[in-house]
This record gives C-alpha cells, sequence and structure tokens, in this order.
C-alpha cells in the first residue's frame, strides 16, 4: 500500500509542477471578452501581451518593460507568488523521486527515505498556498474589474475576462494539495508502523545478544586467574 501512495503522489506532483510552471510563463492570464467584435484575440500574461489574428493566426507579443518599472500590485504580486510555488513545487517534487523505494537511494535506511517522503509532501503543500492564492487573486480581480465596469455602463474598447493560464494555475496548485495531502499523511501513517518494526527489531536483537552473552560465559571462564586454578586441580590429580 505505500508504493501505491508514493506512485499517486508522485503522479499528481508530477503533473501539478509542471502545470504551474506553465501557467507561470505562458500569456493567457487575461483574454479580451469581446470575440463576436474583435478580429483578433488579445492575451495578457504575467511578463508580456500578445495579439493573434483571427483570420491568418499571425501572433505578436509585446515584452512589459523591465521588472524594475512600474507595474500594478495585481501583476507583482502574482509574478512573485507564482515563482515561490514553482520553486517550492520543483523541490517538492526533487524530494520525492529521491524517497521513492524503487530509486536507490540510501536503500538500507527505509525510516530516512519515508521523512524524505514527509518533508516532499510538506513542500508541496506549501506550494500550492502561493499558487493558489495568486491565481484566484488574479481571476478575482479581473473579474470585478469587468463587473464594476459592465455595471457602471463604461463600454471600452477591451473588455477582459481571465484566460487558460488562470485555469492551469489554479489546477496544479491544487494538485499540490492533493498530492501534499497524501503524501504527508499516508507517509506519516507508515513512519510509526516503521518506527514500531524497527523498535521491536531492535529488542528482539538486543534480547539475542545478551543470550548470547550468557551462554558465552557459561561455557568459557571468564578470568585467566579461574583458568590457572583449575590447571593446578588437574595437575595434583
Amino acid at each position: 500500500m505505500k508504493f501505491f501512495f508514493q506512485y499517486v503522489g508522485c503522479f499528481f506532483a508530477f503533473f501539478s509542477v509542471g502545470l504551474l510552471i506553465i501557467s507561470t510563463w505562458t500569456d493567457c492570464w487575461m483574454v479580451n471578452a469581446d470575440d463576436s467584435l474583435e478580429v483578433s484575440t488579445k492575451c495578457r500574461g504575467l511578463w508580456w501581451e500578445c495579439v493573434t489574428n483571427v483570420f491568418d493566426g499571425i501572433q505578436t507579443c509585446d515584452e512589459y518593460d523591465s521588472i524594475y518599472a512600474e507595474h500594478s500590485v495585481k501583476l507583482v504580486l502574482t509574478r512573485a507568488m507564482m515563482i515561490t510555488a514553482d520553486i517550492l513545487s520543483g523541490f517538492g517534487f526533487l524530494f520525492l523521486v529521491l524517497g521513492l523505494d524503487c530509486v536507490k537511494f540510501l536503500p538500507d535506511e527505509p525510516l530516512i527515505k519515508l521523512r524524505i517522503c514527509l518533508a516532499s509532501g510538506v513542500m508541496l503543500l506549501l506550494a500550492g498556498l502561493p499558487g493558489i492564492t495568486g491565481s484566484v487573486w488574479y481571476a478575482v480581480d479581473v473579474y470585478v474589474e469587468r463587473s464594476s465596469l459592465l455595471l457602471h455602463n463604461v463600454f471600452l474598447g477591451i473588455q477582459y475576462k481571465f484566460g487558460w493560464s488562470c485555469w492551469l494555475g489554479m489546477a496544479g496548485s491544487l494538485g499540490c494539495f492533493l498530492s501534499g495531502s497524501l503524501l504527508t499523511c499516508c507517509m506519516y501513517l507508515f513512519r510509526e508502523t516503521s518506527s514500531g518494526r524497527l523498535h521491536s527489531a531492535y529488542s528482539l536483537r538486543k534480547g539475542y545478544s545478551s543470550a548470547a552473552t550468557v551462554v558465552t560465559n557459561a561455557h568459557f571462564p571468564s578470568s585467566p586467574t579461574a583458568t590457572s586454578k583449575m590447571y593446578a586441580v588437574d595437575t595434583r590429580v
């Protein structure tokens, strides 16, 4: 059963890390909502903005100004949270691979490998927190901005809704939560079981060692003095 939980957690962690990375570095966090009136699709990401012509499919992209330039708080914080989620989830997946029983890393230390899996689960849980916060906050901000414009009857040339990159960020974050919860809870239970088995094996080994010591002391003299006395008795006889 332990192998099953490890492989399921590794499966979800692999796809979650991929989705978070793709979400961070793609350009469709916002997409124009007026598809019927526009002849092009406009997408905005965290790093650049792209326009794709509907008829010929030609895409042109413009990068934003330097990271030191003034940007909106939404953009800056979402960047920071998504990069943090990428780093944490990447390290969590790497630790999980090292903790798998099929990987020949510390093969004689099963308890340490379980602790590595437990640490990877905690790291994946921590990665899901900034990921879901940044994705949901960005989506809510886009929705509130568009709804406020419609509420006040303000019709601009382009109105945006959140795009598929934002959805990928949410999906990757939920996957990190799922794999992290699976690894943390299940590996902790297996850790308790393994600790009990190791303690029993150590006690049994200690008992065998004590018994062997008693038998050795019973069959062999414990000091040179006892040996000399026995030799003297045999000589007199």
